[in-house]
Formats: structure tokens, C-alpha cells, sequence
């Protein structure tokens, strides 16, 4: 199948039109028109090689909404026309004891992400969701409910997961206390799918600038985490904070904000940390944890969760063409708070 979209040619150049071949379908392949794609700041981060070389050129994006446009002769839950989506990986073994208990992104073997990774089966280089076709394997394909705005739901299948996870990892209902540390894409969402949930909401910010924002998306309290009167105020009030700044960052000041038992997960930066300091850990058996999207089965809970609930990030359009000037606009967080690609503007290639 022949498509097109956009690529990173390299760290230090821009992204830029790439027409190429997605795979033919094999037996429980669903081929997807994509229709929008969410700008993760996963994105930015790979094609200007903060995490390393990659093999270019690469089409990021796994925030993928589209519709199928045909399927594989083994497929059974999908057909032409069906609104799908498709979220950060692709494969997995689908055989070791995590892929067994529908935790695919922990699989022993590695997943597949849906970009900047290997095909499983060719080896070929994996390519994301800034195109405008994509073919997955039906296990990795998730359902889009009824009713949900799809023009608006990409972002669930990366920040709605990524936050949704850790919330349901521990246990967060009626009566839970709820930190959310950063308020960009991620955050956002955790705010959102924590209210949603039953929790009490608190927001850390560092300048009472988001004060307005946060209570206007529903926080039930904002704590600025400069204020160290109000930070000595707030000790052992929370059962868990989502952390989602995506820097390197100290920990330390919020960890005694935590109580006994209490958790503070890591879900935006991907990389070193400054050190913590242990007393707050040592003195309130807290602990500091790290959480990685979820399993489709997990994922399609999210999304079921939101279609019931109407819960949706606050998008940005923007079209293909615009992606370089988004990632600018993102490194000095001006977006709120996820951009997503129309991809009608991207024409399609001839058959």
C-alpha cells in the first residue's frame, strides 16, 4: 500500500514529506485510514534525538484514530468502515507470562512500538502515525466507542492511557486523594480521569498561573509547591501523585505530601532525575514508581471509560504541514494541551 506523510530525516532538521510502502496484509492484518494523529511529546523527544539515533526516515505519532479500510482473511473483530485506533505499540511476543496477562507493554521478549521499532516478522523499521494509512495487527487494534468525538480522541491512546494506568494500578476511587504534578498533555488527562474516577484532585504547580486552568478543569485544589508554608500545610494528605513533567526534575518536595503507604509515579520523563533526598521514603514507607502506558485489554477499558463518562483532552487542531511549528510551540509548552493532525490535509497517493 502506498502512503505518504511526514519524517525525520535527521535530529537537527525539520520534519518533512516522506511518501513510502506500508507492508501488504498479512492474515490478521487491519489496514486503517488514519483520520487525526495526537503530537505526543514522545514525538519530539525521538525525532530531535533525545533519546538517542534512530533509523530515519522516521514517521512518528501513536496517537492514531481512523476508520478500517480492509482487513485480513483471519480477522474477526473488526470490518470495513469500523472507527478504530491504535496507541504506542504494535506487536508483542504474545507468548511469556506479561503478554499472557494483557500487560503487552512489559512483554519479556520487548514490544513493538509503533515506531522507531522493528517489525517482528521483516525486521523492517516500524512507522507511525503522521501518515496517512497505517497497517496493525488486529490484536493491537482497539475499538472506538460510540459516541465519542473522534476528532478530539487520539490523545487518549497515548496521555489517556499513560494516566489512566497508574490510577487504576492503585486502586484510585471514591475517597482517594490525588496529586497531579504538571499540567501539560499528561497532565490534563490525569486531572480528567482521576475526577472521573471519584478522586479528590490536587494539582502542584509551581506558579499559581495555573491556578485558574486547573480548577476550570475540574482540581478540586491547586498547592503551589513554592509556597513552603502551604507544602508544610498539605503534609500526608495525598494517596498518590501522577508525575508528568517531562524534565529532569527533584522529587524530593513532594514526597513528604504523601501519606503513610503512599505512591508518587513517574509517568513524563524518560531519563535521569536529580537526586532525592531518602527521609521523606524512609520516614512514611513511601514509595517512588514509574508507570509505562498499558495493555490493549487496559487501554480499551480507557477508552470504553471515556466514551461512558464523555471525558476528552483539550486539542489544538492543527494540519500536517504545521508539525514543525508545533514541536516549537511545544518545547516552550504553548499548547493546551495536545495538538492533534488533521490528516485530510494530507492528500492521498495514488493507488
Amino acid at each position: 500500500m502506498k502512503t505518504t506523510g511526514y519524517a525525520a530525516y535527521s535530529a537537527d532538521k525539520p520534519l518533512a514529506p516522506y511518501d513510502f510502502e506500508r507492508r501488504e496484509l498479512r492474515g490478521n492484518d487491519v489496514a486503517i485510514e488514519i483520520l487525526y494523529s495526537g503530537v505526543c511529546h514522545s514525538d519530539l523527544h525521538t525525532a530531535r534525538g533525545d533519546w538517542g539515533p534512530y533509523t530515519a526516515p522516521l514517521v512518528p505519532g501513536h496517537e492514531i484514530v481512523g476508520k478500517v479500510i480492509a482487513v485480513g482473511p483471519e480477522v474477526e473483530h473488526y470490518a470495513v468502515g469500523d472507527p478504530v485506533g491504535v496507541g504506542c505499540m504494535v506487536d508483542s511476543c504474545q507468548d511469556c507470562d506479561q503478554c499472557d496477562h494483557g500487560e503487552e507493554q512489559y512483554c519479556r521478549n520487548g514490544m513493538t512500538a509503533t515506531y522507531d521499532s522493528k517489525d517482528r516478522i521483516t525486521g523492517e523499521p516500524t512507522q507511525g502515525g503522521y501518515s496517512k494509512h497505517i497497517v496493525v495487527r488486529e490484536e493491537f487494534v482497539l475499538a472506538m466507542p460510540d459516541g465519542l468525538d473522534l476528532s478530539r480522541a487520539a490523545p487518549l491512546l497515548c496521555a489517556g492511557i499513560t494516566t489512566y494506568s497508574p490510577l487504576r494500578t492503585w486502586n484510585v476511587g471514591p475517597g482517594s486523594r490525588v496529586g497531579v504534578i504538571g499540567m501539560g498533555g499528561l497532565g490534563h488527562m490525569a486531572i480528567k480521569l482521576a475526577i472521573a474516577l471519584g478522586a479528590h484532585v490536587t494539582v502542584l504547580s509551581r506558579s499559581p498561573s495555573k491556578e485558574k486552568d486547573a480548577l476550570e478543569l475540574g482540581a478540586d485544589a491547586v498547592l503551589i509547591s513554592t509556597d513552603k508554608d502551604a507544602m508544610k500545610a498539605a503534609r500526608n494528605s495525598l494517596d498518590l501523585i501522577i508525575d508528568t513533567v517531562p524534565v529532569k526534575h527533584d522529587v524530593t518536595p513532594y514526597m513528604p505530601l504523601l501519606d503513610v503507604d503512599g505512591t508518587l509515579a513517574i509517568v513524563g520523563q524518560v531519563g535521569p532525575m536529580e537526586e532525592f533526598m531518602t527521609p521523606p521514603a524512609i520516614m512514611g514507607r513511601r514509595r517512588i514508581a514509574g508507570s509505562l502506558i498499558g495493555g490493549i485489554a487496559e487501554t480499551q477499558e480507557m477508552l470504553d471509560f471515556c466514551g461512558r463518562m464523555n471525558i476528552l483532552p483539550e486539542c489544538e487542531m492543527i494540519k500536517m504541514d504545521e508539525i514543525n511549528t508545533a514541536f516549537d510551540r511545544m518545547e516552550k509548552a504553548d499548547v493546551r494541551y495536545r495538538f492533534v493532525i488533521d490528516m485530510s490535509s494530507v492528500d492521498a497517493p495514488a493507488a
